[in-house]
């Protein structure tokens, strides 16, 4: 659509607050994109883009493994070259939309060091490729984000996304410049539709008399909650501004995902006080949201990594501006001609 990364923001944070496992589809996608815009040949770009563009091709990044987690350079699996392709083997956990995915990003290691990564386009109908069964989890039900498991999978070797080496640069500028923003999206509308629903709780939930809306102690807990929402949504915003600004903003998009996705879980705390026993009904919206901001705090970085990144930022040792390395392709140049309008979706 040419809006920038603003619009897409407010797009994913507007159906998450209706559905936290909708956000979380469309979000994942977007670096099932990301890879290819920003490494892809323009082979790749024109065969696989007006697919994704089309909706016949759904597209998923697979970086994480059962045994380094969120250690890129732990990983194991390995891309063998032989006539004409690789040969993968190994595992993939987490992979966000795995089992309705038609074509997976794959880092894999085909040397050693950091320069031994390099990353595929691994179409769901390969030889040697399977998925795990599905499992449900704790939230985010109707999200799917399982395993992938290469056996003797080959893959051509103009399937290639970039050159061998590129894997680092793939899976760090994915999470960086699409993972946190889109994920702080997810957690912003997560977030706010928790506000909604308590302030809606307490408004026509009686005690004493009154509606709990009345009561001071109450009014304390929503004022709380509505400043962390607002102060979220600004660090959300201003961030995905920034890229689309073509400006460097790695710092701005790693404290907006720890900022959301930590206060998002500070208003699900709250709401579930306010709730009281209430909130326990699986009937009630209020104990989903609780479940599904608890899915938004690993993806892209713990808050803890969050915080070790911002420290190197303090320090002046955070070595990778991927906003600065890629910011021509990430500024939108329909940013200042294109008015953004929010258009709020009614619960049912």
């Amino acid at each position: 659509m040419g809006l920038g990364h603003l619009a897409k923001t407010v797009i994913i944070e507007e159906l998450s607050r209706v559905s936290g496992a909708m956000g979380a589809v469309v979000q994942a996608s977007q670096l099932g994109v990301a890879k290819i815009v920003h490494f892809g040949n323009a082979e790749q770009k024109s065969h696989w883009l007006p697919a994704v563009c089309e909706g016949t091709c759904m597209p998923t990044i697979a970086v994480t493994e059962p045994k380094s987690g969120g250690h890129v350079l732990g990983m194991s699996t390995t891309a063998e070259r032989v006539a004409g392709g690789y040969i993968l083997n190994g595992r993939k956990v987490f992979v966000g939309n795995s089992h309705i995915g038609d074509l997976h990003g794959v880092v894999v290691r085909t040397g050693p060091g950091s320069r031994g990564l390099s990353a595929f386009l691994v179409p769901s109908d390969a030889t040697g490729f399977s998925l795990g069964p599905h499992r449900p989890a704790m939230g985010l039900h109707g999200f799917s984000f399982g395993e992938l498991i290469f056996e003797n999978c080959f893959v051509p070797s103009e399937n290639l996304l970039g050159a061998e080496g590129d894997g680092l640069a793939v899976a760090y500028s994915s999470s960086v410049l699409y993972g946190r923003p889109n994920l702080t999206a997810v957690s912003l509308g997560i977030h706010q539709a928790i506000v909604e629903h308590t302030v809606r709780f307490a408004q026509t939930h009686e005690r004493y008399g009154e509606p709990l809306a009345g009561l001071p102690t109450i009014k304390q807990k929503l004022g709380q909650m509505q400043s962390q929402l607002m102060t979220a949504r600004l660090t959300a915003y201003h961030a995905a501004h920034l890229l689309d600004e073509g400006m460097a903003c790695d710092a701005e998009l790693i404290s907006a995902k720890l900022i959301n996705v930590e206060s998002s879980l500070d208003a699900a705390r709250t709401a579930m006080e306010i709730h009281s026993a209430y909130g326990l009904d699986p009937g009630r919206s209020i104990e989903r949201f609780l479940r599904d901001a608890n899915h938004i705090y690993a993806p892209a970085g713990t808050s803890d990594v969050q915080r070790l990144r911002l420290a190197e930022v303090a320090l002046g040792t955070y070595r990778e501006q991927w906003s600065a390395r890629l910011s021509e392709q990430l500024r939108c140049s329909t940013v200042h001609s294109v008015p953004i309008q929010v258009h709020t979706i009614s619960f049912s």
